[in-house]
C-alpha cells in the first residue's frame, strides 16, 4: 500500500466511526497489505486525532489468547491506542448509538508510573514502571464489517489492526493493588450480562501473564519509535471471549478479591 492508500483507508475508519457506518473489508480492497500497513493506518488515525484535540491516555494489547490466534492465523498479538473520549467510569452507562456492535472484554489493566520504552524492555522494567494493577473492560467495536457480503471472507488481523484493533472504550474498576499484590497469572473474573455468567477467565490466558504482555507492548512500541508514557493505562490482554452487548446489557466482571467493574448500555 502507499502512503495515500494509508490515508485514504484511516480516513473512511474516521468516517465510519463517526456516522456509525461500517466500511468493506480493507483486506479485500488491498490484498497486498501486511502488518506494516495495517499500522500506518492506524498511525495515520492517530495523527488525525491528535490534530482534533485528543489525547492519548494508554494503549491496549489483543489477541493475546491462543484461540483467538488460531482463529485468525497468527502467532503474535496486536496493539491499539486508547484516547481520552475512549474513558468511562465503573458503573457508567454507554448512551444508545455510541457504537456500532459494542461487545466487551474482562481484563487486568496496568497503569504506568514510569516510562517505559526500548527494544530490551524486559519483565523486571515493566514491574518498576508500573504505579498499580486494576479491573477492568475493554469495549470493543467495529468500524469495519465482519464479513464481505459477497464472498463470506471475515476480517483478518489487519483489518483489526487499522481499525485501531477494534478498540472503543475501557472501564476502570475502583480497585487499586500494587503489582506484586497478587499472582496476576491467578487473577480471574467471573464476567455476567444480565445476571447470567457469559464467560470466565484466568490472567494466564494471556501469554502466560499479563507482565509478559507488557513486555511484548513496549517492544513492538519500539519498532515503530513510540514508548509508554507516565499515567498511561494499558489493557494487557482479554482472557475471556468478547461478550455481546445490544442495548439493554448490564455487565458485570467479578474478580474476587482483585475487585470488580461493571457497565450497562442503553
Amino acid at each position: 500500500m502507499t502512503p495515500e492508500d494509508h490515508a485514504d483507508a484511516a480516513a473512511r475508519l474516521l468516517e465510519a466511526e463517526a456516522t456509525r457506518t461500517q466500511i468493506g473489508l480493507l483486506s479485500r480492497a488491498h490484498p497486498e497489505m501486511g502488518m506494516d500497513d495495517a499500522y500506518a493506518i492506524q498511525s495515520a488515525i492517530l495523527r488525525a486525532k491528535l490534530a482534533q484535540g485528543r489525547d492519548v491516555i494508554g494503549w491496549k494489547i489483543g489477541l493475546t489468547s491462543k484461540a483467538m490466534q488460531y482463529a485468525l492465523n497468527i502467532d503474535i498479538p496486536d496493539s491499539g491506542i486508547l484516547f481520552d473520549d475512549m474513558l468511562f467510569a465503573d458503573g457508567a452507562r454507554v448512551p444508545k448509538g455510541r457504537f456500532i456492535q459494542p461487545r466487551i472484554e474482562a481484563e487486568i489493566a496496568f497503569v504506568m508510573g514510569r516510562a517505559l520504552g526500548g527494544a530490551d524492555v524486559t519483565r523486571a522494567d515493566v514491574i518498576a514502571a508500573t504505579d498499580h494493577v486494576a479491573p477492568s473492560l475493554e469495549i470493543l467495536d467495529t468500524r469495519i464489517l465482519r464479513a464481505d457480503p459477497e464472498t463470506g471472507a471475515t476480517r483478518n488481523v489487519f483489518d483489526t489492526i487499522s481499525d485501531n484493533a477494534a478498540n472503543a472504550g475501557i472501564v476502570l474498576g475502583e480497585a487499586r493493588h500494587a503489582v506484586d499484590a497478587f499472582d496476576l497469572r491467578w487473577v480471574g473474573a467471573i464476567t455476567t450480562r444480565n445476571g447470567a455468567v457469559e464467560e470466565t477467565g484466568l490472567g494466564a490466558g494471556v501469554l502466560n501473564d499479563p507482565v509478559e504482555s507488557v513486555v511484548w507492548l513496549a517492544r513492538r512500541m519500539a519498532e515503530y519509535g513510540q514508548s509508554i508514557q507516565p499515567g498511561h493505562v494499558i489493557l494487557s490482554g482479554s482472557f475471556i471471549r468478547p461478550v455481546e452487548c445490544p442495548a439493554g446489557a448490564e455487565i458485570h466482571a467479578d474478580f474476587g478479591p482483585f475487585g470488580h467493574v461493571s457497565v450497562a448500555f442503553d
